[in-house]
């Protein structure tokens, strides 16, 4: 949550600029340009729940991040995976991730804010590979982004592309790399103050662009393909503590040869800013 620091000029504080504070947040499924302030900390817990034919997917995570600067924040996920497919069962954890964002512009207005960032992201691989269902992938991966956030006071919107690229694992198999759009708008009914309860609507279009992955450098046939989801959410807040959450419904699949569609994706966090 944003709130613009006051600057005294002699005996007077400059209060018109931030008559209507505008909170910062990311999308829920997709990402924005959003940064802590310098020295601040964000802790969340998240619940991720996705089906795909026979695979069940839960995921509970814990999500920190530090503000080294205004402008620059570092990340820390450690999530822990429930897996079911076909009457198997697995769980522990998952493939941990550090990941950072810096946000190179930003514009501010009475009541609005527009930025942009870049990040990075390391998936390594902490989950074990060897359980069935495998609770991590054997490899590390990254993903790079580049996002931009429109932020005011009553509406939002946001873009973002990402494009993860997969390491090879232990067999020799290489999951396709992935490219990650998304197109967010929000939308807050009611304006209220930073000690009121706010709710922000959202809905995203978000799209996954898939290779073929390759098991000892030949083309995996029943791997990569496209798919798109529409997704609304919400952002309920009040003051250093929000809750997030939302649903991906496919609304398009063109998976290559023989795979099992997403089903759906769900996401509910709990976040403090300290």
């Amino acid at each position: 949550m944003f709130l613009k620091k006051l600057k005294p000029v002699g005996n007077l504080l400059v209060l018109g600029l931030v008559s209507s504070p505008v909170l910062a947040h990311d999308p829920i499924f997709g990402q924005g340009p959003h940064v802590l302030f310098k020295e601040g900390v964000e802790i969340a817990t998240e619940f991720h729940s996705s089906k795909k034919g026979s695979e069940l997917e839960n995921e509970l995570g814990l999500e920190m991040n530090y503000g080294i600067t205004g402008d620059w924040a570092i990340g820390l996920e450690l999530p822990y995976e429930i897996k079911a497919e076909a009457g198997t069962v697995s769980s522990g954890l998952g493939d941990s991730a550090i990941s950072t964002k810096y946000r190179f512009w930003r514009k501010d207005s009475k009541g609005l804010q527009e930025s942009a960032a870049i990040s990075l992201k390391i998936i390594s691989a902490t989950g074990d590979e060897t359980k069935l269902p495998a609770l991590g992938s054997g490899t590390t991966d990254n993903i790079v982004g580049l996002s931009y956030g429109y932020e005011g006071r009553r509406w939002y919107r946001w873009a973002s592309v990402r494009h993860r690229q997969n390491g090879t694992s232990s067999v020799g198999l290489k999951r396709g790399s992935r490219t990650l759009l998304d197109f967010v708008a929000g939308m807050r009914p009611t304006l209220t103050s930073y000690s009121e309860p706010d709710m922000v609507y959202l809905l995203e279009l978000n799209g996954e662009i898939g290779d073929r992955a390759t098991l000892n450098g030949n083309t995996v046939t029943n791997s990569g393909g496209d798919e798109w989801f529409v997704s609304p959410g919400f952002m309920w807040t009040i003051k250093n503590f929000a809750v997030r959450g939302g649903v991906q419904l496919p609304v398009s699949s063109n998976l290559n040869g023989t795979q099992s569609k997403s089903d759906y994706r769900a996401k509910l966090s709990f976040e403090w800013h300290l």
